[in-house]
């Protein structure tokens, strides 16, 4: 149990660099309080203890922003900045040394039963925002985009974003995975490219102006 919280105070020191005391991060960490919460509720979720377990994920709820359901499976060194409005459901799991945001949805699509929520795995980052939605796995060291919409399964060392999300790094170089914003946007690629097109048109409708105009002045001069 102690090298868990131990662990789980160590990835705040490793993903924010406001992060200056332990004293600090014990007492003033929304996240962590709603981490170390779901684990005891998760311990009298797993004995079927269940109206006691949801009475303390509603509580951490209520004192953090952070809404964890109690049948929820969460690995190691989980991070969760600010995390106010983050909900992670009943059926989701969880892999070692994920970041959540602010905003971030972890939840289903309708009322199935069964395995209905994300499967999230290690070293995984979800932006601001982000709603990832279904019963699906998102891979291994993937980044989520802020507001990005995630309806089906990402590969491994994707990265993802616009709604709905769309895979626009994959096994590519490596990026700095604690930023969330500035990410690829294949829309504004497009747009950009386009823009490219329009420029080089302008460039080409520019020059023959000029040459028909050089003609007629030639002509002028010829008369």
């Amino acid at each position: 149990m102690w090298s868990t919280i131990k662990s789980d105070i160590s990835a705040v020191f490793d993903n924010d660099p406001a992060a200056r005391s332990w004293f600090e991060v014990v007492f003033t960490y929304s996240g962590l309080h709603a981490i170390w919460s779901h684990r005891i509720g998760h311990w009298l979720y797993t004995r079927k203890m269940y109206t006691l377990a949801r009475i303390v994920s509603q509580i951490s709820r209520f004192m953090t922003g952070i809404e964890i359901h109690p049948g929820a499976t969460i690995g190691r060194r989980l991070f969760i900045d600010h995390g106010m409005g983050v909900v992670i459901g009943e059926t989701c799991e969880i892999g070692d040394d994920v970041i959540l945001y602010q905003g971030v949805t972890l939840g289903g699509t309708g009322k199935e039963k069964g395995k209905r929520h994300p499967t999230i795995g290690n070293n995984v980052v979800v932006g601001s925002g982000a709603k990832v939605l279904g019963s699906f796995l998102v891979g291994e060291n993937s980044r989520i985009g802020s507001n990005a919409v995630v309806i089906q399964e990402v590969p491994p060392n994707s990265t993802v974003v616009t709604v709905p999300a769309k895979v626009v790094k994959r096994d590519g170089v490596r990026v700095n995975r604690l930023d969330h914003g500035n990410l690829p946007d294949p829309i504004v690629d497009i747009f950009q490219e386009l823009q490219g097109q329009i420029n080089e048109l302008k460039s080409q409708l520019n020059e023959e102006r000029k040459r028909n105009g050089e003609l007629r002045e030639h002509d002028a001069q010829s008369i």
